[in-house]
């Protein structure tokens, strides 16, 4: 198969998909076809595409899934008015809950809970584990085996990440300490991690419904 019909065929998979794609999800595309095209041609095709959305309002990227087009942040203001329901807002402890998670797991409730000074609402995991930002990931070996949480995978693609590396350091956010006190954060060494900072001037972590297409 010649290169520019493979990248027409991925072109137009990455725009029908309503997940990010991989190289090896797009290879199956071509798996019934007596001429398939080489793994190197597909990902030409993806670097091809890429350059195509420069200076563009959409933009092909990576993350942890695969690949997937996406609105470029300076217009998705605009482009969220499309859809006229409010995005959910997070309470505040929701957001720790998370950041601890993220940037110390795996992690147990109690662990959670001893650093935040307050208990951990029933509610809050309820909504991580059904958002799929969190899950199990196994059991400490102690008394009554509480359950061990970590980050997923759509944690990554709803954040826009490809990995956990690609988290902001403590020296790129200004005050976490002050805002959060009760995070009692290290002072910031380069690499290392603070709790992720999505936060609203009102203190919310906001869904900003990350647009495609």
């Amino acid at each position: 198969m010649n290169d520019v019909k493979v990248k027409r065929v991925v072109e137009a998979a990455l725009m029908a998909a309503d997940v990010a794609l991989s190289v090896d999800r797009l290879m199956l595309l071509f798996e019934p076809d007596a001429e398939k095209p080489s793994r190197l041609q597909v990902k030409n095709a993806i670097t091809a595409l890429q350059e195509e959305c420069e200076g563009k309002g959409v933009e092909l990227r990576r993350i942890a899934s695969g690949w997937r087009y996406q609105t470029r942040p300076d217009v998705q203001p605009w482009v969220a008015r499309l859809w006229q329901e409010k995005p959910p807002r997070y309470s505040r402890a929701l957001l720790e809950t998370l950041s601890l998670i993220v940037y110390r797991q795996p992690i147990t409730r109690g662990e959670i809970e001893e650093v935040r000074g307050v208990s951990v609402s029933s509610s809050i995991i309820k909504t991580l584990l059904e958002r799929e930002w969190v899950r199990v990931v196994g059991h400490k070996e102690v008394p009554g085996r509480p359950a061990l949480y970590g980050s997923t995978r759509q944690f990554l693609d709803y954040f826009n990440l490809k990995s956990l590396d690609e988290l902001p350091t403590l020296a790129e956010l200004k005050d976490l300490d002050l805002s959060h006190p009760e995070l009692d954060l290290p002072n910031p060494q380069e690499g290392e991690k603070p709790p992720l900072q999505i936060v609203a001037e009102s203190g919310e972590l906001v869904d900003t419904g990350k647009t495609r297409h």
